[in-house]
């Protein structure tokens, strides 16, 4: 592969990534990481499941489907 279709190949992993929130267990390692370096990570499921609780709780995020 040449460099520059690599490179547009990264930037179209990336933006899709962000925009479906995949890397949101990364940016959240890399906080932990910084901010509270005693602190134990996480694992992705325990992740989640935080997150879901977290989203599930928000009265802001309008009705549940289930």
């Amino acid at each position: 592969m040449t460099g520059p279709l690599r490179r547009a190949l990264r930037a179209v992993r990336w933006y899709v990534r962000e925009l479906t929130d995949e890397s949101a267990y990364e940016r959240y390692v890399a906080h932990v990481r910084r901010e509270h370096p005693a602190a134990a990570v996480p694992t992705r499921r325990a992740f989640e499941r935080m997150r879901t609780d977290r989203q599930e709780s928000d009265p802001r995020q309008g009705f549940r489907c289930c």
